[in-house]
């Protein structure tokens, strides 16, 4: 960074994002990759869906994000029988008998959309536009939604019967897909020991809506060498087969590749994870950081990388 009131917002955010986790670990214990993959998210102006058994404090993990940001927050649980309007909003008719627009909870600064993959496509895709627009059409008109916006979904792997895959448009739309997993030993035992007692945490604001988007705008001005820009858009080609970088792992268990907008996301997640560290440019290393949660949702195994038990992340690890 060239300009010095750049480089002092970029040690003024790192102290921030500090403070930040200090608030939420208050209330979420361990998790801290999941607590750094969502906070940079929110930076990076993206969205994140969280893929994990039941009781991992998916949900209680977003709402306290939601308490250390002073941002309004609004959870929608996703079910068979919700509609487009329940999450939009519908016209009505006054008492003057006039149309009325009632906004629906997507007009808040965090959305919650709880057990996302439960709802029809049909609802799932009243997302889309505001997810990649920043704003919703109803009946002919258009509403800008109120900045910041993130939308942070919950999905459950096991229970399959009742639920709807995501389609494929709306899963590119998410940065991350972070995949939460079982805690550790002792960070179970301090979970237990906090949540079975009768004192409560009180998550603290750390920052606004005007902080929020003064550090979005900073993660985009931070400089990158071109060979780690060029790093980037490598492996995403080398995870399309018919892309003459394409290792023969590619060819042989890869059916889809990621898109452009992965190589985008690498870059900018890049940028964000060099600055929570401490530094003033990204390295190779920042991109290996959030290769795994950008390419997870944006890769398409084919039917012999599923029947020889290849995840994913293996392959993945392999391009890396």
């Amino acid at each position: 960074m060239s300009n010095p009131s750049d480089v002092a917002l970029a040690d003024k955010f790192f102290e921030d994002f500090k403070r930040l986790k200090a608030e939420i670990s208050k209330v979420i214990i361990g998790q801290e990759e999941t607590v750094n993959l969502l906070l940079t998210s929110i930076f990076c102006q993206g969205h994140s869906l969280l893929v994990g058994v039941p009781g991992l404090a998916k949900t209680l993990l977003i709402q306290t994000i939601s308490s250390a940001l002073d941002l309004s927050f609004k959870r929608i649980q996703f079910t068979p029988d919700l509609m487009p309007s329940d999450i939009l909003g519908a016209e009505t008719i006054d008492k003057d008998r006039n149309f009325k627009f009632i906004q629906g909870p997507i007009f808040a600064n965090i959305i919650l959309a709880d057990e996302i993959n439960r709802t029809p496509p049909k609802t799932q895709a009243a997302l889309l536009e505001a997810m990649q627009e920043y704003s919703v059409t109803v009946a002919g008109q258009h509403f800008p939604l109120e900045r910041p916006f993130f939308v942070l979904a919950t999905q459950n792997p096991i229970e399959q019967e009742g639920t709807y895959p995501l389609p494929e448009a709306q899963l590119d739309r998410f940065l991350f897909n972070i995949t939460l997993t079982y805690p550790s030993f002792q960070s179970e035992v301090d979970i237990v020991k906090n949540t079975t007692s009768d004192k409560s945490k009180t998550v603290n604001h750390v920052l606004g809506a005007k902080e929020v988007i003064e550090y979005q705008h900073l993660v985009r001005k931070v400089p990158i060498a071109d060979n780690v820009v060029e790093y980037a858009v490598d492996l995403v080609h080398k995870t399309r087969f018919e892309s003459d970088r394409a290792p023969q792992i590619t060819k042989d268990y890869i059916e889809w590749g990621a898109g452009p907008r992965a190589s985008q996301s690498l870059v900018v997640a890049a940028k964000c994870n060099a600055l929570i560290n401490g530094k003033y440019s990204p390295d190779i290393e920042d991109v290996q950081a959030v290769a795994k949660p950008i390419l997870r949702h944006r890769i398409v195994r084919n039917f012999k990388a599923e029947a020889e038990g290849l995840t994913i992340d293996k392959l993945i690890n392999n391009l890396l």
